[in-house]
């Protein structure tokens, strides 16, 4: 079990200090990048295919942007984290989603080719959550004006909700819909939650060796500081049990993803893992204190995809702030075979689920209620 990697970038790290990464060489996997590289070209008259930095936030921010036409509605996602860009893995699930939006990814500070374009160093002070938030709204202001459009959607993926929901919240005049994917709503209760699942599914296995493990942690979270340390071996199980991935213990597939992306060069991959340590420890803390659910009446239309199985950022504290909260449009969509890699997992029902239900939102025209 490669624990480091299970706690990448989702919202862990075993270390403290950032690592000093390597370039290894990829070449062996050059011609199977062509292949990924042909395919995902975009040859369509009015379609959309490009990769550039701007100045976002006083630095320069990777942005991608891919759709077939480029009169469909802008997507804009939040990727999760911290630090764990959904440009290099977007090949494995995108394309069809290309068909019905134009789809704006972004490395955020601190990530992919954002973290290897400057000196981490020379912004390390302005990696907080306010700044982040900051971020995606300079970044909708950005692309909208880009490609002429007046609003845009916004969706977040595990860290990324966080950013996403608070941009939504602060500035709800920039965007149709918000949609959440793997919700974070009350970090320290998806804490508990995530090491109660564990513990449960380790004592129906007989996995003595977990029970023992949990048990120096436990009760968890409790009334001790919530460390790196303990984090690790609570999500450690969880996600072992299928908490991350559902029905797998670990996720080789999303974790090698970047090995076949021709979005990034050798040592753009290898920071991804430096990127993932330099951001988190100096989040951890303000992230930790995260709690969403006093929020009770949300500006915009909002849609929540949610893994019955998602044990990372789990599902249940969603579903109750959902029904609970007061909206223009809210619905909820349930991945029954889907933990908390949705788009990996199922990514024909969020295709059909961002077709229904949210388009119509951002088509002017149509009614609000799809």
């Amino acid at each position: 079990m490669k624990t480091a990697h299970v706690l990448l970038a989702l919202l862990l790290s075993a270390s403290s200090t950032a690592i000093a990464a390597e370039c290894k060489d990829t070449s062996k996997y050059a011609d199977a990048r062509a292949i990924v590289k042909d395919l995902g070209r975009i040859v369509a008259p009015n379609g959309v295919q490009e990769a550039y930095a701007a100045r976002i936030g006083g630095i320069e921010q990777w942005i991608n942007v891919r759709g077939q036409d480029k009169d469909n509605p802008i997507l804009l996602m939040a990727h999760g984290g911290p630090a764990s860009p959904l440009i290099p893995t977007m090949w494995q699930f995108q394309r069809p989603i290309e068909e019905y939006f134009t789809v704006v990814n972004w490395d955020q500070r601190g990530a992919g080719r954002t973290y290897t374009r400057q000196d981490p160093n020379s912004y390390a002070d302005t990696i907080h959550i306010d700044r982040y938030v900051d971020d995606a709204i300079e970044i909708a202001e950005y692309v909208r004006k880009r490609y002429g459009k007046r609003k845009v959607v916004l969706a977040g993926h595990s860290w990324g909700t966080i950013v996403g929901m608070k941009a939504a919240l602060k500035r709800p005049d920039l965007f149709y819909a918000y949609v959440g994917i793997g919700q974070a709503i009350n970090v320290r209760e998806n804490e508990r939650i995530s090491f109660d699942y564990g513990m449960a599914q380790a004592k129906a296995h007989g996995n003595t060796e977990a029970v023992k493990e949990m048990q120096t942690i436990a009760p968890y979270p409790g009334n001790q500081p919530i460390t790196r340390e303990r984090i690790i071996i609570a999500r450690k199980w969880a996600q072992y049990y299928g908490g991350l991935s559902a029905y797998r213990d670990e996720s080789t597939y999303f974790y090698r993803a970047p090995s076949l992306s021709p979005e990034y060069e050798d040592c753009d991959r290898a920071a991804v893992d430096e990127g993932n340590v330099f951001s988190l420890g100096r989040i951890l803390p303000e992230f930790l204190d995260v709690d969403m659910s006093q929020v009770r009446e949300f500006p915009i239309p909002v849609v929540m995809f949610m893994g019955r199985h998602d044990y990372t950022t789990p599902s249940q504290p969603t579903a109750a702030w959902l029904k609970q909260v007061k909206a223009p449009y809210k619905h909820g969509v349930w991945f029954e075979h889907s933990s908390h890699m949705i788009q990996w997992e199922e990514p024909g029902k969020v295709l059909l689920s961002l077709v229904q239900y949210v388009r119509p939102l951002a088509d002017e025209r149509a009614s609000r209620k799809p």
